[in-house]
C-alpha cells in the first residue's frame, strides 16, 4: 500500500511477516555484516505467513535473502512518530530532518565521512537492512514454520519484511568491486582469564540442571517457545566459540579502539561478557556473569 503525503514524497508500508529470535538482544556485539560469525538464530514467522505451504521448495536452497528493519534505530522511531503526526494532519515537511546524507563507517575508523548510499549504515531513509544467511533447516512446530538460520547480522526482535532464495548464478559476483571494504575486517586475538572460564562453566552447569528438572516436570513435546528459548537463553559449551568470534570482530566504537584497560560489556543470551583491550593488542574476556 502506498500512502502519498505530499506531491514529492511517497511511503510504502510493508507487512511484518516474522521476527528474528537470536542470542544477541543489544546492538553492541552484533556482527557488522552477515556471515562473519557462525551464530545460529531463528526466524519466527507470523500468521498468516507461517503456513507451511508458503515454504514448499525453499528447503532446496542453502542460503536465503532477508529484508528486515533496523528496529533499534532511534532515528527510525522518530521518523515513524513524525509520519503518523503528518498523516493525521495531512501535512508533510518537505525537508526530512532525520535524513543523514553522510555517515562515518567504523571500517574507515569512524572519522571519514562517505555518502549514506555508499554505506550499509543503519541510518538510512528506509531503515531497511538486507542480509544473505545460511538456511540450516525449516522446522514445523505446533503447525507453524520456524526458519533456523546461521550467520545473521540481526539482533533479537528484528522485524522481518521479506524472504527470498539466494541464487548463486546471479547473486554471486566474484568480479565485483567492494569500494572501501575490499576484504573481511581484521580480527583481533581474544583470550580469557581463568576465572571467567570457570564462571562460564558454572553457568552452563547450573542451567543444564535447571533445564533437566524442567523437562522432567513438563515431559511434553517441543513447542515454539521452547525452540526460541533454547536459541535466546540456553548457554552451551559451543557458545564459547561464538562469543570469542563476536568479540574478535572488535565491537567497540571506532573512536575508543585505542583505549586499554577500559571495560566493555556484550550481552549474549543470558550472560554479560566483560572484556578489555590489553597493552599487547589482545582483547581479553574478564568476566562472564548471569544477567
Amino acid at each position: 500500500m502506498t500512502c502519498q503525503t505530499s506531491a514529492a514524497i511517497n511511503y510504502h508500508i510493508s507487512p511484518i511477516i516474522g521476527y528474528h529470535r537470536a542470542p544477541l538482544s543489544q546492538k553492541f556485539g552484533a556482527p557488522r555484516q552477515p556471515n562473519l560469525v557462525a551464530m545460529t538464530s531463528v526466524i519466527e514467522m507470523l500468521a498468516p505467513y507461517d503456513t507451511p505451504a508458503a515454504f514448499v521448495g525453499l528447503e532446496d536452497f542453502s542460503h536465503i535473502w532477508i529484508s528486515w528493519q533496523f528496529h533499534h534505530n532511534y532515528l527510525y522511531k522518530d521518523k515513524l512518530d513524525k509520519d503518523k503526526h503528518s498523516l493525521n494532519n495531512k501535512q508533510q515537511d518537505k525537508n526530512d530532518s532525520n535524513f543523514r546524507p553522510q555517515v562515518r563507517p567504523p571500517r574507515l575508523g569512524g572519522n571519514q565521512k562517505i555518502g549514506v548510499f555508499a554505506s550499509r549504515s543503519m541510518y538510512r531513509p528506509s531503515a531497511l537492512g538486507l542480509s544473505v544467511v545460511k538456511l540450516e533447516r525449516i522446522e514445523m512446530v505446533e503447525g507453524r514454520v520456524l526458519l533456523i538460520i546461521n550467520g545473521a547480522d540481526m539482533i533479537d526482535g528484528t522485524p522481518i519484511i521479506d524472504i527470498k532464495p539466494y541464487v548463486a548464478y546471479s547473486d554471486a559476483l566474484p568480479e565485483a568491486k567492494s569500494g572501501f571494504a575490499p576484504s573481511a575486517p581484521h580480527l583481533l586475538d581474544v583470550t580469557i582469564t581463568e576465572s571467567a572460564y570457570e564462571q562460564f562453566g558454572q553457568i552452563i552447569a547450573n542451567q543444564s540442571a535447571d533445564n533437566a528438572a524442567e523437562e522432567n516436570a513438563q515431559n511434553k513435546q517441543s513447542s515454539v517457545k521452547a525452540v526460541i528459548d533454547k536459541i535466546q537463553k540456553q548457554l552451551l559449551r559451543s557458545d564459547f566459540v561464538t562469543i570469542k568470534a563476536l568479540i574478535s570482530q572488535d565491537p567497540r566504537p571506532a573512536y575508543r579502539r585505542t583505549e586499554t584497560e577500559s571495560s566493555f560489556v556484550m550481552r549474549y543470551k543470558s550472560v554479560d561478557v566483560s572484556f578489555k583491550l590489553l597493552e599487547t593488542g589482545e582483547l581479553q574476556i574478564m568476566n562472564i556473569v548471569t544477567v
